[in-house]
């Protein structure tokens, strides 16, 4: 036997000795569907009960959205998650602190914000998603107001109250964070608030809520359950679930990681948003348009996280640096597609062949690209030589 045949024998080996120590992440990636097309969804939580300054930041971005239009001509479409109550700040205050009490969003008082975000559901630019009731564990929020002086006032405020303002670890509603680190809540409690927040939301919106994300991604097993329970199909997730605040107030407890079109055992669509974009906080339209490369590379949608405090803060310039990387986008992508998050769910779970590819030459380019993220596969395979392959194997047809 010659040196080069086994030399050559002896590469195989070690590449077949990595795949397999990796097989688990590699046969996930290579389950998780490729998408036909370039997919652009912006997500923009915390809408709703708060401020009501919004009514003329949702108009302005059903507009803007409205003139943004994909390859099929549809606008583009930006999912609100809603938030469907707030502090009664001036009942808390008359009874000195001592009793929580809440004004929804079905009041008097946030008609005008109703009334924006129906009118941009009916252009096909806005599609409501379950935030949550409120933006915080009620019970916990006034145990942390006893000793913390800037919540307190914060409950007190007679104006609608913007959540954004309460200290991180207290936007989580699944844990009970007055005290760190986090305590759980009693699976009772959970399964009655989303009752509750279900109902809510059917009151307003005339349907149930079909996709669910939780306030600052901390949420367990009782929460996806209980959404679908109330008919959530679809949970939107960073790729991964904190079920806790540790004791610096993070997010902590990792009890999963998921790609998206993996199904809860719950039962919903699981959908991951990875590319964050704030212009309030920088963010040019680049880093929108880098996202969009990235996952279009992967095969997958690109959903964008960002908040409402970019068009309370900073209306005109977010606006403005939006517009700008929808044009960039469209420009980089003629083919590119405006959905929803539900809409793509849908098409994952029904294995629709206009959205998803089938072809083996396109899946394996994108299978390819998702490789990189596996923790300590790219060094591996750079060092075993495995990494040559692999790049030839997903090059572009």
């Amino acid at each position: 036997m010659s040196v080069a045949v086994t030399v050559f024998g002896l590469v195989l080996l070690v590449w077949t000795g990595v795949l397999l120590a990796f097989g688990a992440p590699l046969a996930a990636r290579w389950r998780e569907p490729v998408l036909r097309h370039p997919v652009l969804i912006l997500e923009s939580d915390d809408w709703g009960a708060g401020p009501l300054t919004q009514t003329a930041a949702l108009r302005a971005l059903s507009t803007l959205l409205q003139q943004q239009r994909d390859s099929a001509g549809h606008p583009a479409v930006m999912t609100l998650g809603v938030v469907l109550e707030v502090p009664d700040g001036a009942r808390i205050a008359d009874s000195d602190g001592s009793a929580y009490h809440a004004i929804t969003l079905q009041d008097a008082r946030f008609a005008d914000v109703r009334a924006a975000m129906r009118d941009g559901i009916e252009a096909g630019v806005f599609v409501p998603q379950l935030h949550g009731q409120c933006h915080y564990w009620p019970p916990a929020i006034m145990a942390a107001a006893q000793h913390n002086p800037a919540v307190r006032d914060w409950l007190m405020n007679p104006e609608p109250a913007a959540t954004e303002d309460l200290p991180s670890h207290l936007q989580s509603r699944w844990v009970d964070a007055s005290e760190l680190p986090s305590r759980a809540l009693a699976p009772d409690a959970i399964r009655q608030a989303i009752d509750t927040e279900a109902a809510t939301y059917k009151a307003i919106f005339r349907q149930a809520p079909r996709v669910a994300v939780a306030t600052t991604f901390v949420w367990n097993d009782t929460v996806e359950t209980a959404w679908h329970r109330v008919g959530v199909e679809a949970v939107i997730t960073p790729g991964h679930r904190a079920t806790c605040r540790d004791g610096a107030g993070h997010p902590a407890c990792r009890d999963a990681r998921m790609l998206t079109g993996e199904r809860s055992p719950a039962g919903p669509c699981y959908l991951v948003r990875d590319v964050y974009f704030e212009p309030a906080l920088g963010h040019t339209p680049q880093h929108l348009l880098d996202g969009l490369r990235a996952r279009t590379q992967q095969g997958r949608a690109c959903l964008v996280e960002m908040h409402r405090f970019n068009f309370l803060r900073a209306r005109a310039a977010s606006l403005t640096t939006l517009e700008t990387a929808l044009r960039d986008a469209r420009a980089a992508y003629p083919n590119l597609r405006f959905i929803s998050s539900l809409e793509l769910a849908q098409a994952i779970t029904q294995r629709n062949p206009a959205w998803i590819e089938t072809r083996f030459k396109p899946r394996i380019v994108a299978w390819c690209a998702r490789l990189n993220e596996i923790p300590r596969f790219r060094r591996l395979a750079r060092l075993s030589g495995l990494a040559l392959p692999l790049a030839w194997l997903g090059r572009p047809a």
